[in-house]
C-alpha cells in the first residue's frame, strides 16, 4: 500500500507547475473578498472538520463494517482536503480562492482534530487508546511549498505579464487534466492485484462517504446563500481529501495496513467522481472568470 515513485514524486513536482498557474488566475483582491465575506470559508471548515467525520460514523454503523475498516474510514473523512482539490475547482469552475483558503486553514486545523477523532474512533471500534500526533512542520511545509510558494509565484506573474496569465489558463486545465488522469492509471496499476478484494472491503463505504461530502459542500452551500461558484469550491473540498496524511496516519502511526484500506481505496474512486463533478460545474456554471 505505499506509494509508488509516480506519486511520491512525480506529483508534487506536477502539482507546483500546476499551483503556478493556478496562481496566474488570482489577484490579492480574490481573496480579500474571501476574508470580508468569509461564510463559504465557515460553512466549509465547519463541514470539513465536524460533519464529515460524524458522516463516516453514520456510514460505518449503517453498513457494519469491522472495527479497522471503520477506523480507517473516519480517519480518511477527518482529513482535510487535498491539493489536488483546488485543480478540481479550477476545472468545475468553483472560486479558486474559496477553495485555496479552505485547504491551507482545514489543512491547520486537523493538525489537532484529525488525532482526537482517530483516538476516539480507536476507542469506539476496538477498545484502543493510542495517542497519535501529526508532523506539525512537515504538514505546514508541504502546504507552503505545493500551495502558498507557486500560487504566489502565479500571480507575481499575472501582475507583471497579464497577458501571459490569460493566455495559460486554458493550458493549466488541460495539463491538469492529463496529470489526473495519469495519477488515476498510476494508482490503478499500483493495487492491480488487489482492486477486487479493496473494493469489496471498501468500496460502498468510500464512495457513500465521498458522495455525501459533495452533497453536504453543494447544499450547505446553497442554503447559506453563497454563489454557485463557492458552493462548487466547497463540495469539491469536501470529496477530494488528502488520502497521503491518512495513509500516514495508519500505515506509519498506527501500523495497520487494514485500517489503511479505506484511505487507498477513497484516494482511487475520489478521482473519476472528481471529473464527474467537474463535467457537472462545466455544464451549470457559466464560463468566464472562474475566481468569483
Amino acid at each position: 500500500m505505499e506509494s509508488s515513485p509516480l506519486i511520491s514524486a512525480g506529483l508534487p513536482i506536477a502539482l507546483f507547475i500546476i499551483m503556478i498557474g493556478i496562481g496566474m488566475t488570482l489577484t490579492v483582491r480574490d481573496f480579500r473578498l474571501v476574508a470580508v465575506y468569509p461564510k463559504g470559508l465557515i460553512i466549509g471548515t465547519v463541514a470539513q472538520i465536524l460533519l464529515m467525520p460524524l458522516i463516516a460514523f453514520a456510514l460505518a454503523s449503517m453498513l457494519g463494517l469491522s472495527p479497522a475498516i471503520a477506523v480507517g474510514l473516519v480517519i480518511i473523512a477527518a482529513c482535510p482536503g487535498g491539493t489536488t482539490s483546488n485543480l478540481f475547482v479550477l476545472l468545475s469552475r468553483g472560486n479558486i480562492a474559496l477553495s485555496i483558503v479552505l485547504t491551507v486553514s482545514a489543512s491547520l486545523i486537523t493538525i489537532v482534530t484529525l488525532p482526537l477523532f482517530t483516538n476516539y474512533a480507536l476507542q469506539f471500534y476496538a477498545g484502543e487508546t493510542e495517542s497519535i500526533s501529526l508532523p506539525v512542520l512537515r504538514t505546514v511545509g508541504m502546504l507552503v511549498g505545493i500551495v502558498l510558494f507557486p500560487v504566489g509565484l502565479g500571480m507575481i506573474i499575472r501582475t507583471r505579464n497579464p497577458a501571459l496569465a490569460q493566455k495559460a489558463e486554458n493550458v493549466v486545465s488541460l495539463f491538469g487534466g492529463i496529470v489526473l488522469a495519469v495519477l488515476v492509471v498510476g494508482l490503478l496499476y499500483g493495487v492491480r492485484d488487489q482492486v477486487w478484494t479493496l473494493l469489496q472491503q471498501a468500496g460502498p463505504a468510500t464512495v457513500l462517504l465521498n458522495l455525501a461530502g459533495i452533497s453536504v459542500g453543494l447544499l450547505a452551500g446553497r442554503a447559506g446563500g453563497l454563489s454557485q461558484r463557492e458552493s462548487m469550491a466547497v463540495a469539491v473540498e469536501l470529496g477530494i481529501k488528502n488520502s497521503t496524511i491518512a495513509l500516514l496516519v495508519t500505515l506509519t502511526l498506527l501500523e495497520s495496513s487494514t485500517m489503511s484500506i479505506p484511505a487507498a481505496v477513497y484516494g482511487v474512486l475520489m478521482f473519476p467522481i472528481g471529473f464527474l463533478l467537474a463535467a457537472y460545474g462545466r455544464r451549470v456554471i457559466p464560463g468566464g472568470d472562474p475566481r468569483h
